[in-house]
């Protein structure tokens, strides 16, 4: 099946420096997990954050911390609200909440210009913070395409897994084919050590290079951690339950370097 095209020029379209994409070619690679803990590790060091759950039809961040919010995406797509007033206070995290509605399809089909007007509200909300993190869905298709183009910086996440590697390829070279100079930056996931993420960097790095004759930065690698499954398993964000964990430690790592 053939993609559906975003707008061929992408010059007058906003975006901002406090917005960050957190996106992956395919699902699997603890991508919102480590969305959620961005978001908190920045509040630890004094960043307001607004986690964005742009995931749209799949939508798990409440799911993860085990929030029932009252209030979430869906509402303001039907006309009931405003994006600003669907946020949801997280503060045993001490950062703020837009959460999506899981297993509603027909946000997913949402037509380009619902998407992009959706977007533009969210950078709206900007003043009010120092960082919003956006948790795209998994893969390439138009929704996540769409609603990254807001963000000046973009997270990669992949894994050693070849299919990871692969599509993690596909996202950059589509991203890179519409935005040609976007900050795309990589993160590797559930790395055996820190070596071995570096192999599956310079993997992907390699290939950029070879293909697209561009070379991604590496954001951080985030080592294997048996804590981050049993984080989820208690519906608590990882900086909470474990916050000395080595995943916690290496996430931390890489707010610092988005910061300075």
């Amino acid at each position: 099946m053939a993609l559906e095209m975003v707008p061929s020029s992408t010059t007058d379209i906003a975006t901002s420096d406090r917005v960050i994409a957190v996106a992956s070619g395919k699902g699997g690679v603890g991508k919102t997990v480590f969305a959620v803990s961005l978001a908190h590790a920045f509040s630890r060091i004094g960043q307001h954050s607004l986690l964005f759950d742009g995931d749209l039809g799949l939508a798990n961040v409440d799911i993860q911390l085990g929030l029932l919010p009252e209030k979430d995406l869906a509402s303001v797509l039907a006309g009931k609200m405003t994006l600003k007033q669907s946020i949801t206070k997280f503060t045993d995290a001490g950062f703020d909440i837009i959460a999506g509605r899981s297993g509603s399809g027909t946000l997913s089909t949402l037509p380009s210009q619902r998407l992009a007007a959706l977007g533009d509200n969210l950078l709206d909300l900007e003043s009010d913070y120092d960082r919003i993190i956006m948790d795209l869905g998994a893969g390439v298709d138009r929704t996540v395409r769409v609603l990254g183009l807001r963000a000046k910086h973009c997270l990669v996440v992949t894994t050693d897994e070849p299919t990871a590697i692969t599509d993690a390829y596909a996202f950059i070279k589509l991203t890179y084919g519409e935005q040609p100079n976007a900050d795309i930056r990589i993160v590797v996931n559930m790395a055996e050590s820190k070596a071995r993420g570096m192999d599956t960097y310079d993997t992907l790095k390699s290939a950029c290079k070879n293909f697209l004759n561009k070379a991604p930065p590496l954001a951080g690698i985030i080592r294997r951690d048996n804590k981050v499954r049993e984080a989820i398993r208690n519906q608590m964000p990882l900086l909470t339950r474990f916050p000395t964990s080595e995943a916690a430690t290496d996430i931390e790592a890489i707010a610092r370097k988005l910061t300075n």
